[in-house]
């Protein structure tokens, strides 16, 4: 039973994702670990994360474990209050950037590190066995509500970049909080670094009003209208957990996350002259241009913050992150981190005395391709098996690290399941937008080949087939 994606379990709420399932996984996980340093709950805005979050904090007191609730907080935010709260454990409830109707499940070890696989392992186990804990009634555990959380998150951030230049700055920024966990923290984060703050949606609420929780270019279109409209130096989006940050330039340009993960990384190597950024496959090619020219190296991993994070842990890496937002500074803390990532940027800028359209104009430019497909998620192991034999002719090489990512003249195109969602995901780049559409249009055609390829294996053949009136022999 494989219950934990690429970043936790997300399932719809009322089918997958019901009370029975969380109370099963809650006691898996009350199983998992011994009474004794409390356990954070943390949450997310979503609608149904209350009523889950009780779940899970009663069914984890009942089985003697001390419990810090610790509210509504980005999911960086309960990371860090981890390590400084002592606790063995976090449970969040959270589905992130998905759809409103989903929900989830992250847990997050002491050292404020997603738990390893074999620990989700281990819990998916014991959920498929029905393994839980119980203690009589003078061993049940306190309920505790931690009120201090956001405070503590938003001063860790300030410890980390020079809030005088900041200020000196007085940046006018945009904020889309997107309803969701950023709420509490950025916009007192952005203020305190002597911001002139607009919100947008900055109120939580888990029908997400304003747009879906996904900061796409699409779904923050009134924040590109804003920048510009009331002269904001730049505008901040946050997805519904605000582990990620997205950003609109002065003009209202949508920035890609591939071209803040190039800026942040080539600045980090920059500063500690060296070191290892760690990024997964679907990175661009413009982190490894810059970072090699500034004398670093690019590590490249599976898709998924858990996996980037293990590796900037064993790796000594100085920085990390994704082409979706999701930007990991080490020296802070191994965690996706929207906040950490919108005072990073308003560090740089500060720090080189230019706008976010300045500091973006000498980057390397490709065009970077994302088509989705839906899949169903029972048959991804043979489709993806297909779609490596179909690009493997007239590639210059392929690699397998996650997915099939095939080299060709001009570019590359990855194909690879998603761990969150029933779909594929189609990513292709090249210095030409029209070649980079040409691979993004053949990785599709090779999915869908597959799966019309799997479809027809699981038919049966003619001679398999019933005759048509008469019954198949028992």
């Amino acid at each position: 039973m494989r219950l934990f994606g690429t970043n936790g379990i997300r399932e719809v709420v009322g089918e997958g994702l019901t009370a029975e399932f969380v109370t099963r996984v809650a006691g898996a996980i009350a199983a998992e670990f011994r009474p004794g340093k409390p356990i954070l709950v943390g949450m997310d805005g979503r609608t149904s994360s209350p009523a889950f979050s009780r779940i899970v904090s009663g069914t984890l007191a009942l089985a003697g474990h001390d419990v810090l609730e610790i509210g509504v907080l980005p999911t960086p935010a309960v990371q860090y209050n981890v390590t400084r709260l002592g606790a063995q454990l976090a449970v969040i409830v959270t589905a992130s950037h998905n759809p409103r109707e989903f929900n989830g499940i992250k847990c997050i070890a002491e050292d404020g590190l997603e738990i390893s696989r074999a620990t989700e392992q281990s819990i998916e186990t014991s959920v498929e066995a029905g393994r839980t804990a119980t203690v009589p009634y003078d061993r049940v555990g306190e309920i505790t509500p931690q009120s201090d959380g956001a405070r503590r998150y938003v001063e860790g951030i300030l410890g980390q970049v020079d809030v005088a230049r900041i200020r000196a700055r007085k940046f006018t920024v945009v904020l889309d909080c997107g309803n969701g966990a950023s709420v509490p923290t950025s916009p007192s984060l952005l203020r305190k670094l002597g911001c002139r703050v607009l919100t947008l949606n900055g109120h939580v609420d888990g029908t997400f009003p304003g747009h879906l929780s996904e900061p796409t270019e699409e779904n923050i279109a009134d924040l590109r209208k804003m920048v510009p409209a009331v002269g904001a130096d730049l505008g901040i989006a946050h997805d519904g957990d605000a582990d990620r940050a997205v950003f609109v330039d002065a003009t209202g340009r949508f920035v890609p996350g591939e071209e803040m993960l190039t800026l942040l990384g080539e600045d980090a190597v920059r500063r500690h002259k060296g070191g290892v950024v760690v990024t997964p496959v679907s990175a661009s090619q413009s982190l490894e241009d810059v970072v090699t020219a500034a004398g670093g190296t690019v590590v490249y991993t599976r898709i998924g913050s858990p996996v980037v994070t293990h590796e900037l842990q064993e790796r000594h890496g100085i920085f990390g992150g994704e082409e979706n937002g999701g930007l990991i500074f080490p020296e802070f803390q191994l965690a996706r981190d929207g906040g950490m990532t919108a005072a990073a940027t308003l560090d740089l800028l500060a720090r080189r005395g230019v706008g976010l359209i300045e500091a973006l104009a000498p980057l390397p430019r490709y065009a970077l391709v994302k088509v989705k497909e839906p899949v169903p998620a029972a048959i991804r192991e043979p489709v993806i098996a297909r779609v490596a034999d179909r690009l493997k002719a007239g590639s210059d090489r392929v690699v397998t690290i996650d997915g099939v990512k095939a080299f060709r003249d001009g570019g590359w195109v990855l194909v690879r399941a998603s761990g969150t969602e029933p779909l594929f995901r189609v990513f292709a780049e090249s210095k030409d937008r029209a070649k980079a559409q040409s691979l993004a249009k053949l990785g599709v055609d090779a999915l869908r080949a597959a799966v019309e390829d799997v479809g027809r294996s699981d038919r049966p053949s003619a001679r398999e087939r019933p005759a048509r009136g008469k019954s198949p022999r028992s």
